[in-house]
């Protein structure tokens, strides 16, 4: 009997993990960036759907901690710790962050994009973990999923273009 991997879904503004040999995906990344930290031996991988970068302008009260690269990122690998991946051994990949929109304006508030991907740079960077790829920018949307079995990223982007980092 052929066995078919299961498919974790992830959803905007939202994070989960899977082990091999199931995968883990998430859609309508434009603006947003799909944050992928793995551990290549343990074959475990976490992916979190990063809406907006920071959570300081959130209404404290109201807080989805899974919506802002911020606060989302560090909880993510606290999962992925607690369900056996090793802080030294992770790595990252990731992908979106596209300016859909083009504005006559050059306020940074509408680069929603480019800010989510600097943000999640940054907080990796804090973090210790090392981006091993990524495909970020452009104005195109993104479907990506994660094999942690071979620790291959899958993006489709929108134009129909299709690659593996």
């Amino acid at each position: 009997m052929i066995e078919v991997n299961s498919i974790v879904k992830v959803g905007i503004a939202d994070l989960n993990i899977v082990t091999a040999p199931g995968v883990i995906r998430t859609s309508g990344l434009g603006s947003c960036v799909g944050v992928v930290i793995y551990d290549d031996v343990k074959r475990i991988a976490g992916l979190s759907h990063v809406l907006l970068p920071d959570s300081n302008l959130a209404k404290q009260a109201e807080l989805n901690a899974y919506k802002y690269a911020d606060t989302a990122i560090p909880i993510l690998v606290n999962k992925l710790i607690d369900e056996g991946a090793r802080k030294y051994a992770l790595k990252a990949k990731l992908a979106g962050g596209a300016q859909m929109f083009h504005f006559t304006s050059n306020s940074d508030i509408m680069r929603i994009g480019p800010r989510n991907s600097e943000a999640v740079l940054a907080i990796l960077q804090d973090l210790r973990i090392p981006v091993i790829a990524a495909d970020t920018g452009g104005n195109v949307g993104r479907t990506i999923e994660f094999n942690p079995e071979t620790s291959k990223l899958k993006i489709k982007k929108a134009s129909k273009e299709e690659q593996l980092i």
